[in-house]
This record gives structure tokens, sequence and C-alpha cells, in this order.
């Protein structure tokens, strides 16, 4: 195995501990902040390092058409072209190639550019072509990810592709000291999720991705389905669920045995003005803001709460300063990294579900913004 998971705490089936690489040590759980074209947007690779970002998360689907996935690997991969020593996970490009409606068959898919037209076809061989070419530590295969809700054929259909595309990209991988990783589909089907993990444990991978989520589901039926699919991968390896960081989804997930995340939530939010915090989210165009000179939040020790004010960071937006949506990246990160750093000190101290309940009384669907 590329990858070694070394538990040090456990609370239930919820887990912290240590990912070890041939890059080195991530601590777990992580949140992976999503770099879609090599870099978080507003943000440099300096940046992310003064905030401690263990593992970004590059588009497999976005680099392999421009600059060109060579272009990359003859500046010294993504590390040496982002400027980036920490670690990198690429996805495998089918969320964006099936969020495009593409042509699917069981080969592979064909798509078009969305910069310029030009059309590709994407095969589970080809995207660890790509992905070895790209340089990063962790890579996963290519799935099938349906739109939910979905048909139970339609779901099956996926989690049929998924698992024989999992078999050949596992066949293709060459590449030393990187570690890949299979994908777990079946929608909000328990059923499906369990056969899909089984499925995907049988062709043997270095951890596994759960995905498929967030596109669609309600949070009720999509708790269940993952707990199914948690109940039949490894206790011994990581398990990434992809494409989830919302604070609620979040916790839940690491009370579950999760141990990797990646969401563009809080980098989205922040650059159109929303902020997370301790009291819920907080719409810095608001109004009421407007004379506002506290904080983003009191309870952040983030450099943007201890210098500028809610009044401030209003304006800036009001007058669309590029500061502003950095500022509030900035500080969306540091609450969401600070908020994994809590999960991981509440498995250690046996106190997971408390914490979950308090994230869950501040951030449900009833709570407003402010």
């Amino acid at each position: 195995m590329t990858v070694a998971l070394r538990v040090t705490a456990r609370d239930g089936p919820a887990r912290a501990g240590e990912l070890h690489t041939s890059r080195g040590v991530v601590r777990t759980p992580c949140f992976m902040p999503v770099a879609t074209r090599g870099a978080v947007r507003t943000l440099a690779s300096s940046d992310l390092e003064a905030l401690g970002v263990q593992v970004v998360l590059a588009n497999t689907y976005h680099l392999m058409l421009r600059p060109g996935a060579e272009a990359v690997a003859q500046r010294g991969g993504l590390h040496g072209f982002m400027g980036w020593s920490g670690h990198v996970l690429t996805d495998s490009g089918g969320y964006q190639v099936f969020s495009l409606q593409p042509k699917v068959d069981d080969g592979g898919v064909v798509f078009r550019s969305t910069y310029d037209g030009s059309e590709h076809r994407l095969t589970p061989e080809g995207a660890v072509a790509v992905q070895e070419a790209l340089g990063a530590d962790i890579q996963m295969v290519l799935d099938v990810c349906p739109a939910l809700p979905a048909p139970r054929d339609v779901l099956q259909l996926a989690v049929d592709r998924t698992a024989a595309w999992a078999a050949r990209a596992r066949a293709a991988h060459r590449r030393d000291g990187q570690a890949l990783f299979g994908i777990v589909q079946g929608g909000t089907d328990e059923a499906l999720r369990a056969e899909s993990a089984r499925r995907t444990v049988e062709v043997g991978f270095d951890g596994y991705g759960i995905g498929g989520f967030s596109v669609g589901e309600r949070r009720e039926e999509a708790t269940p389905a993952l707990a199914a699919a948690l109940a039949e991968l490894p206790v011994d390896q990581p398990r990434y669920l992809m494409g989830v960081g919302d604070p609620v989804g979040l916790v839940e997930a690491v009370a579950l045995g999760v141990d990797l995340f990646d969401c563009v939530l809080p980098t989205r939010l922040g650059r159109h003005g929303t902020a997370l915090t301790s009291e819920g989210r907080l719409n810095l165009r608001n109004a009421t803001h407007a004379a506002d000179d506290g904080p983003v939040d009191p309870a952040c020790g983030c450099e943007v709460c201890a210098r500028w004010s809610r009044a401030y960071l209003r304006h800036l937006f009001n007058v669309n300063e590029p500061t502003a949506p950095r500022l509030l990246t900035l500080h969306n990160l540091t609450w969401t990294l600070a908020l994994v750093d809590q999960a991981r000190a509440a498995v250690t101290e046996g106190r997971i579900a408390a914490l979950a309940a308090e994230v869950a009384a501040v951030w449900s669907a009833a709570s407003p913004s402010r």
C-alpha cells in the first residue's frame, strides 16, 4: 500500500489519526480546499501554507484541458507548477464530465470542452494517465456520478460501470509513490451503496472515496446511505467523502468514521459575501452591517477577524473591490479548518456526538442567514 492510516483515537465509529503517504503525514480528519485549476480562487499557495492546509484538491478535467497534463508534468508536476509543498489529491474529472451530460458507454465518455467546444474522450485508463502526469499524491478512479433523484436502474448502471472502470484503473496505474483511491456510488439506495462498496473493496485500493453526494439528495436520505457504504469499507484504510463540507454534514460524517473531505462551499460563499461563523451564516452584504465595527466572528482568531470590521468588508463587497472575496475566503477556510480541529479533538475526548449536536443546533435548515 502507498498510504497507511494510523488511528490514534476512537469514539464509536469516529476516528482521529494520521495518514502516512510517500510525501509525509496528514492529520485526520482533514478538510481539503478545492484548487480547481491549480489554485484556490483568490489565494496563493503561500496563503494556504500560512493557514495550515495539509492537502488541496486539484481538478483533473480542467487541468487536462488547460494547460494540459504534459505541460504541468514538464514543470515539476502540480507541486512544482503551484509552488506547493503540501499534499495534492486529484479527482478523476468524472464529476465535471457528467455534469455536462456527455455520451457515456461502457468504454468511457465523450464530452466537449467548456473552453473551446473541442471534443474529447476520457476512459478509466486515460484518467489514470492524466493524473500520473499531474503528479498528485493521491488520484481517484473515473466513476459515474448520476444526479439525484434517479431511478434505481440508473443507479445500478452507475454502480456497475463504476466497478468495471475501477478494475481497469487499478490495472492501468503504474506511478510509484502515488496512491489510487476507488470510489463508491449508489445514490441514496442503501443496498446499492453497500454493493458498490463491496465491489470496490474487492478490486483493492489504497483508500476509498464515497461519491455521488451533494447532487440533489436530502440530508435525511444521505446519512443512511453513507452509513451503509462505510459499513462495508475497511476500518484500517482512509475514507474520503467527496464534495461534502457544510458544517453539519462534515461533523456528522466524522462521527460516522470519515477521514477526508473536500468542498467548494467555504470558498464559494466567501467570494459572494457570506461568512461562516460560530453563530451560523453571516451575509455581509446586508445593510445591517454597514455601521458594525465588530469582527466577522468574535470567536474566530483569524487575521481577518482580528484586523477588519464587518462594516469595512461590507464596503469592499459593495464597491466590488477584489480584496473582499480574498479576505472572506481566508476567514471561511480558517473557520472550516478550525471546525475540523474541533472534531478531531472531540473524537480524542470522546464527545463527537455532543459536538455534532451543537453544530446541528446552530446550522439547522431553519437557521436564517444574518
